[in-house]
């Protein structure tokens, strides 16, 4: 299963970005083992509108016009279900083994993501119920990724 990330915002060169690439590479080499695989990571720039709601709809536009038919979309909000590292992987796991080509993985920008995309998203998470900058939620995510395939393959990294 292909897995890309979609992303409100850019990340800029420093520590974030190290660590997110360094997450998403260890992904990239573990994940085939396991039917997992980073297929992109796509970022786009804030919208510019004057207000949030039009902000949210129009860079929920550019994502739906990401998403391939028969896509699984996840959505990372703070309204999200909160799940422990086991729980991320099964899901990943229980996709996959649906027969399930593409996930999409959507980080919103500092307004969020459009309320029109819960109901094409199959899944709705979160890192807590704390704001995140999505810098951070990379990291987090990028490093769940890597987790999730070393808990789905039996690597010992993951600890309980």
């Amino acid at each position: 299963m292909r897995i890309s990330l979609f992303a409100v915002g850019r990340l800029k060169s420093g520590p974030e970005k190290e660590l997110v690439e360094r997450y998403f590479d260890r992904f990239a080499k573990a994940g085939p083992a396991v039917g997992l695989e980073l297929a992109k990571i796509t970022e786009i720039n804030e919208s510019r509108s004057g207000n949030a709601e039009t902000r949210k709809r129009e860079e929920a536009a550019v994502l739906e016009k990401m998403l391939g038919e028969g896509s699984v979309l996840i959505l990372l909000d703070e309204r999200g279900k909160a799940l422990d590292s086991p729980g991320f992987a099964d899901l990943l796991g229980g996709i996959r083994d649906q027969g399930k080509r593409d996930l999409v993985i959507a980080i919103g920008g500092p307004d969020g993501l459009d309320p029109e995309l819960a109901g094409k998203a199959s899944h709705m998470l979160c890192f807590g119920k704390m704001t995140w900058p999505h810098q951070m939620v990379r990291v987090m995510l990028g490093e769940q990724l890597y987790r999730a395939v070393t808990i789905l393959s039996g690597h010992p990294y993951h600890r309980v």
